[in-house]
């Protein structure tokens, strides 16, 4: 009988009509076989719809889960990974030539135009090759697009707007003979510059070649849609590689085992004091030697700098000194973990040990992994700025002492994560009660409550950026508060940002 069930079973399909079958069994078998194959055929149909959903809802809407950061998705929860969601379907345009770009400057500035330039490239309907990274800095680092991002996963993630190809084809290579329009475009354009004077130079140059592209697009005024895909490759298509990812990720379970932590980005490294011309609290012979550093590097424009007119303006980096003194008058207790998210501090441990003695729990990278676990990031300095963006961004509280590209993109990252709380100091003001301090002027509870209540609207709340016109440079930046990304409705009004009322952890 099971011979028989078996073969009656393993029937033939000939131009969909099965072949008949004979006896009652078989039909009712036939039966089972239909009804199973519905079952399975259905169970396929709603997996697929579920994983296209869960892909668009990851590529167009910020996740607002206190704690989590979508820098990385490595935490081991004990369950198997999932299959990674399918592939968009790429968008069908006809592209009106390539655009290469040269990112200049240091990570953050070069993530920044990065998708300035996707924007650029998508609107303009173009093909964009893999953005190239400045290799002739101060920093040096000879570090490619694909050691520091998932260079797949930008690929992939961004098919449904704008394709995206690792070299030019060969017929525009220089050992065919073309040459491609170099050009630096303008600073901070809107989308009707690009339009008007950079599209139509590609019907002449089939490639045109951005050698600059630092704020290269304005931070307000541009359609909606470009603000949030802007958005969508800062905060879903640059990933980091899974080798920084991970080591990241060890650096923040390393801490977070130990209790909450404090993010404090150190600037005060020898390029910002040499470039800034900022010398408070410097030696005689290390002043000189920062104007010289200055000197010797032609595209840092300013020789002459007033450090003291500098600092007076609030333009300098906090020093270490200042900065413990600071922490320490906003509440921050003696035994909380202060992470230093930062290069070498000029002047070195030296000019560590007053932060050290107010907060003995005082690490950087270097003293959690050593040399060896560092090995293969060293003399890499753009890598090791991205541990720090990891390490930074998962932080209970995040302070940067100075407001550059870093400070200002983990800032807007933290917006993204639910407006996790990042104190943006008043340098100007805290100059000002700094010095009264230390000359005596102001007792210690005073100087307390001033700096206190001087940053309590600073917390990283949801809020409108501040716009100049006709003065880009001393407007809000677009990456810092990029609020269009963080609305309920399209108006974008106040009642329609966000708010993640996460309180912090770190004890004040």
């Amino acid at each position: 009988m099971e011979g028989a069930r078996s073969e009656a079973v393993s029937v033939l399909v000939k131009g969909e009509k099965l072949l008949p079958l004979q006896g009652g069994g078989p039909v009712i078998q036939r039966t089972r076989l239909q009804v199973w194959f519905i079952r399975v055929c259905s169970s396929i149909l709603i997996w697929t719809c579920l994983v296209q959903l869960i892909a668009v809802s990851e590529l167009w809407h910020p996740r607002l889960i206190a704690g989590v950061s979508t820098i990385s998705h490595a935490v081991d929860d004990g369950l198997p990974a999932l299959p990674p969601p399918p592939l968009l379907p790429a968008r069908n345009y006809t592209s009106n030539g390539f655009l290469r770009v040269s990112c200049n400057g240091g990570l953050n500035q070069m993530r920044a135009a990065i998708c300035d330039m996707v924007t650029v490239a998508r609107f303009l309907n173009l093909t964009l090759v893999v953005p190239e990274l400045d290799k002739t800095s101060f920093w040096a680092d000879t570090s490619d697009f694909e050691d520091i991002f998932d260079v797949r996963h930008f690929i992939d993630s961004l098919r449904d707007e704008v394709k995206i190809i690792r070299r030019l084809p060969k017929r525009f290579g220089r050992r065919y003979g073309y040459q491609p329009l170099v050009m630096p475009p303008i600073s901070w354009s809107n989308e009707k510059y690009y339009l008007e004077q950079i599209l139509p130079l590609f019907n002449k140059h089939k490639v045109i070649h951005f050698n600059r592209t630092d704020a290269r697009l304005a931070n307000n005024g541009l359609p909606l849609e470009l603000q949030r895909l802007r958005c969508r490759v800062n905060f879903q298509s640059l990933k980091f590689t899974p080798q920084i990812e991970g080591l990241g990720q060890k650096l923040v379970h390393m801490l977070q085992e130990k209790g909450p932590y404090l993010a404090l980005h150190l600037r005060y490294e020898m390029d910002m004091l040499a470039f800034s011309g900022c010398t408070h609290g410097c030696t005689i012979q290390e002043a000189d030697e920062l104007k010289r550093l200055r000197y010797a590097f032609p595209w840092w424009r300013e020789k002459e700098i007033d450090s003291k007119e500098r600092r007076s303006q609030g333009l300098c980096p906090l020093t270490p000194e200042e900065a413990s003194l600071v922490l320490q008058a906003l509440g921050i207790e003696k035994d909380t973990q202060i992470y230093i998210a930062s290069g070498e501090i000029y002047g070195s441990e030296r000019r560590l040990a007053a932060l050290r003695s107010a907060f003995p729990r005082t690490v950087k990278k270097e003293t959690l992994l050593g040399p060896e676990g560092l090995q293969h990031f060293q003399n890499h300095s753009s890598q090791m700025a991205a541990l720090d963006f990891v390490v930074s961004a998962a932080s209970n509280v995040f302070i940067p002492t100075y407001d550059g590209n870093m400070a200002k993109l983990v800032e807007g990252h933290r917006r993204y994560l639910g407006f996790k709380e990042t104190i943006q100091l008043d340098r100007r003001g805290l100059v000002q009660l700094l010095d009264l301090h230390q000359n005596g002027t102001l007792p210690w509870d005073r100087f307390s409550d001033a700096v206190r209540q001087a940053h309590e609207g600073r917390i990283g709340q949801p809020a409108h950026r501040k716009v100049i016109a006709d003065k880009p440079k001393e407007e809000d930046y677009f990456y810092a508060n990029p609020y269009e990304c963080l609305c309920k409705s399209p108006r974008c009004d106040d009642d329609s940002l966000r708010h993640n009322d996460n309180n912090s952890t770190v004890t004040r």
